[in-house]
C-alpha cells in the first residue's frame, strides 16, 4: 500500500521508525538531496545520447545520493553505522571525472549563465539544487552529528554538474551564454 495516512497530521518517520515534523532540519535536509536525485535522474536521460559516459556516473551519483539521503534520515548511530556509507573514495571519482572534462574545455574568463542548450541548463538546476542541498546538511550539521564526507560529496558534486554544463553545451556545438559586464 503506498499511502499509510501516518503522515496526515504533518509528521514523518526517520530510518529508524522515530517520528519527527516534516519540516525538520532533517528532513529539509534528505528533502533536498531527494529532489536533486529526481533532477539528476532527468539529466541523466538528456545526456544519454552524448559520447563520454556522462549516463553512467551520473546513474552512479543517483546511487550514491540514495545513499547519502538514507543517512541524512537516519539520527540513531546504532543504526547509521549499519548502513552503507559513501566513501571517501566517491569524492576522488568525482574529482577525476571534473578535471577529466575541464581538460576538454575552453578556459574561463568570465561567468557562464546557466543555458547554451536545454541540458546545460538541466544541468545548472542540478548544481543550484546540488548547492541548497549542501546549504541544508550543513544547517543539519549545526544539530546533528554529520559525517563530513557527506557535505564533501555534494560540494564535489555541484563542481561537476557545473563542468559538465559547459561539456554538454560544447558537445552540442553550441555557444555558452557567458557574463561580460
Amino acid at each position: 500500500m503506498i499511502y499509510t495516512k501516518t503522515g496526515d497530521g504533518g509528521t514523518t518517520s526517520l530510518v529508524g521508525g522515530s517520528r519527527v515534523e516534516k519540516d525538520d532540519v532533517r528532513v529539509e535536509a534528505y528533502g533536498t538531496v531527494d529532489e536533486l536525485n529526481s533532477h539528476i535522474g532527468l539529466l541523466a536521460e538528456m545526456v544519454r545520447p552524448l559520447a563520454g559516459g556522462y549516463y553512467d556516473e551520473l546513474k552512479a551519483v543517483q546511487h550514491n545520493l540514495f545513499t547519502l539521503q538514507t543517512l541524512l534520515a537516519t539520527e540513531d548511530s546504532e543504526i547509521y553505522q549499519r548502513l552503507p556509507q559513501l566513501a571517501e573514495e566517491e569524492i576522488e571519482i568525482l574529482e577525476r571525472q571534473i578535471d577529466t572534462i575541464s581538460d576538454q574545455l575552453p578556459k574561463l574568463h568570465n561567468f557562464v549563465i546557466a543555458g547554451g542548450n536545454r541540458t546545460g541548463a538541466e544541468c545548472h538546476v542540478c548544481r543550484t539544487v546540488c548547492r541548497r542541498a549542501e546549504r541544508r546538511v550543513v544547517s543539519l550539521a549545526r544539530q546533528a552529528a554529520v559525517d563530513a564526507v557527506l557535505m564533501r560529496y555534494l560540494n564535489r558534486l555541484s563542481d561537476y554538474l557545473f563542468v559538465l554544463a559547459r561539456q554538454v553545451v560544447v558537445l552540442e556545438g553550441k555557444e555558452e551564454d557567458l557574463y561580460i559586464n
